[in-house]
């Protein structure tokens, strides 16, 4: 299962997501991608967010920073630090992006400006808040060095295309904490990233937040990865909350099918052996929901009313939280 992350003390909620949906103009109407959303962020704690392709991590992530489309609808609440983010408008995100929230993309080739040397970009957070050009331009070199980039004065110089795929990584790395974030909103981080870069990036992220107290939100489908950094997890299907609770908890003990599903998925995670048991059937995605609970079609317990009826998320053990009509068979 691997070492889960443990907290001394309970530290207090700096980002809360309730009732959170989404949704997004479609042929026949609004189409909803995220449906009732809720989830609470501490201080210094990681949050995973997991699921198959198509389950709504992102989508959910984009929503907190408002980086969704010009056209959706958003409704439900994000309040971090008192700031309720569905309501603030465009001037109030912008102050906190890069400040006290920051984002980390899976794939930096495309979120690096390919004209602009590295270091300008890793320190443009700082100029943008009136910092100085030369201590903007030292600061970055500093930061550089402290997420473990070779040379880092002259890799400041280079541009996005001069570094490997894992230099590119920690440099967006650099980027998102130069100025001290509250939060950091992770994309799937290591995804283009071969296992050994992926370990070395993992441990860095580790130490940074360690170092500097910050939350995190990381977006994954690597059951592995969330395994030896999260703290809590919060499973996702069809743009719905199917579990939620803490990451040992989760992974050692499901309490709803598709989890369980996942983590017979993923060898590593459940035993020392190379078989997996591949999850059955297609992924639903949230355009095209089937009626009651939406896993039904590839669920192995489904009972008649998982066809009509639409599970509610319910504590089903202490700090617990499964949408499953049969959470307690799934528990036993």
């Amino acid at each position: 299962m691997g070492d889960t992350p443990q907290e001394a003390s309970v530290p207090d909620v700096l980002l809360r997501v309730a009732g959170l949906s989404v949704d997004l103009p479609g042929q026949d109407g609004p189409v909803r991608i995220i449906d009732d959303v809720s989830f609470d962020v501490r201080a210094g704690t990681t949050v995973g967010l997991i699921g198959e392709t198509g389950s709504g991590k992102t989508m959910t992530a984009m929503s907190i920073i408002g980086l969704l489309p010009e056209d959706a609808t958003v409704t439900g609440s994000i309040e971090f630090e008192g700031i309720d983010l569905v309501t603030a408008g465009q001037a109030r995100l912008r102050s906190l992006r890069g400040h006290e929230i920051s984002m980390i993309f899976q794939d930096p080739m495309a979120s690096l400006n390919p004209t602009q040397r590295v270091g300008r970009q890793v320190g443009e957070v700082l100029r943008r808040s009136g910092v100085p050009r030369a201590e903007a331009r030292s600061r970055a070199v500093e930061m550089l060095e402290r997420v473990g980039i070779p040379e880092p004065a002259r890799r400041a110089r280079a541009y996005p295309h001069e570094l490997s795929g894992g230099l590119r990584q920690r440099a967006m790395i650099a980027m998102a904490m130069i100025a001290h974030p509250s939060l950091v909103l992770a994309d799937e981080p290591t995804t283009a990233l071969d296992v050994t870069v992926q370990a070395r990036v993992l441990d860095l992220l580790r130490r940074l937040q360690t170092e500097e107290n910050a939350a995190m939100l990381l977006v994954s489908h690597d059951l592995r990865v969330m395994s030896h950094v999260a703290h809590d997890l919060v499973v996702m299907y069809a743009g719905r909350v199917a579990e939620r609770g803490a990451a040992s908890a989760v992974l050692r003990r499901p309490a709803h099918p598709y989890t369980r599903a996942l983590v017979r998925s993923v060898p590593a995670v459940r035993t020392k052996t190379a078989i997996a048991d591949p999850l059955p059937g297609t992924s639903v995605t949230p355009a095209r929901r089937p009626s009651g609970c939406p896993f039904h079609p590839r669920c192995p317990i489904a009972v008649d009313r998982c066809r009509t009826e639409i599970p509610p998320l319910r504590e089903v053990a202490p700090d617990r939280w499964s949408a499953c009509h049969e959470a307690e068979r799934v528990l036993t």
